[in-house]
């Protein structure tokens, strides 16, 4: 008997060395994957944008340096100073030139950017699209808004703001694929489920609060009966409360439904001149942008590398609405 229990140690301790080892070997294992995943400091990866100044960028670009942190690589943050295109183009033109280890773009205007992300797409440079498309391009991956849901979502919150009644306008980019996506999206579902409320007109804010507001007086002049307003950026919806406030002083005026969370949309949302704001998931866009773009330049999205994360051709980051009730919620902290 006593041998038995001799025999049952000796295999009990077996068991526990067995699995000992075996964590330890786990933990060296999940040591290397770590090593593999990560890069070097000369290794650079560059986001380029346009109105480069602006608040919406700085989540993007907070995303975009986290990854970048934790994979041990180091990051460049360009852009066309302006809203211009021209610029824009000749900033990735310069870009390309330096040839990093990956390019992150938000397409101004996607027509005239698609030749030049090719370019550099063609001289082995991984690229991936975020927050606004250029769809026709050879860009790996979109990580985005899926706009034309967002647009839908706007229209079906400024339906319950009018209580469904009443002439609607749209104040947007229209060169930009992003707004075009939104404007959309807004327009059909007013038009698909809302039989009182119709879409009367549609003006470009250019993307600029002064245009923006000009864009508005226009639509309070020429519809002074309008019940709400959807704006398609942040810019619009600033130029937009602006104008009501001028032109309705004691008077309720439309509705407004805008876009993004910069600081001086989330005031006009808390003072309640904006009725409620679409909140992107923009520190995903940088976060995953980067993510996909180390994947791509080490040759881990390709098939002799199944155990690697494989690059999605789009990634929707996600919407929600912010309103009076949640908008403390979204300021930067």
């Amino acid at each position: 008997m006593r041998k038995v229990w001799i025999i049952y140690l000796l295999l009990l301790a077996c068991f526990a060395f067995y699995v000992l080892d075996y964590r330890a070997q786990s933990q060296v294992n999940d040591q290397r994957a770590m090593g593999g995943l990560r890069g070097s400091m000369d290794e650079k990866y560059v986001m380029v944008t346009f109105q480069m100044g602006i608040d919406y960028w700085k989540s993007s670009l907070k995303g975009f340096e986290d990854a970048a942190q934790g994979l041990n690589v180091s990051v460049e943050y360009r852009g066309a100073t302006q809203r211009d295109v021209h610029e824009q183009r000749t900033v990735l033109e310069q870009v390309i030139a330096k040839k990093p280890a990956g390019i992150a773009i938000s397409a101004m205007h996607a027509e005239e950017l698609t030749a030049t992300i090719n370019k550099a797409v063609e001289a082995g440079i991984p690229v991936v699209l975020f927050d606004s498309d250029a769809p026709g391009s050879r860009a790996y991956s979109f990580l985005g808004t899926n706009n034309y849901a967002a647009g839908a979502a706007a229209a079906g919150r400024i339906a319950e703001l009018t209580g469904g009644q009443g002439k609607l306008a749209i104040i947007t980019v229209p060169d930009q694929q992003n707004h075009l996506d939104r404007t959309q999206g807004f327009a059909d579902t007013i038009a698909a489920n809302f039989p009182d409320l119709s879409v009367v007109v549609i003006k470009n804010g250019k993307g600029d609060p002064l245009y923006s507001r000009q864009a508005a007086e226009e639509i309070l002049q020429s519809f002074p009966d309008v019940a709400g307003i959807f704006t398609t950026e942040a810019n619009g919806g600033i130029g937009v409360a602006e104008a009501v406030r001028e032109f309705r002083p004691v008077v309720a005026g439309p509705k407004i439904v805008s876009f993004d969370t910069d600081k001086g949309t989330l005031d006009l949302v808390k003072s309640g001149d904006i009725n409620a704001t679409m909140a992107q998931g923009t520190w995903n866009m940088g976060y995953w942008a980067m993510q996909f773009l180390f994947s791509l330049n080490h040759n881990m999205n390709e098939n002799r590398n199944p155990g690697s994360m494989r690059v999605p051709q789009q990634v929707d980051t996600g919407i929600t609405i912010v309103t009076r009730q949640n908008v403390n919620d979204y300021y930067a902290k």
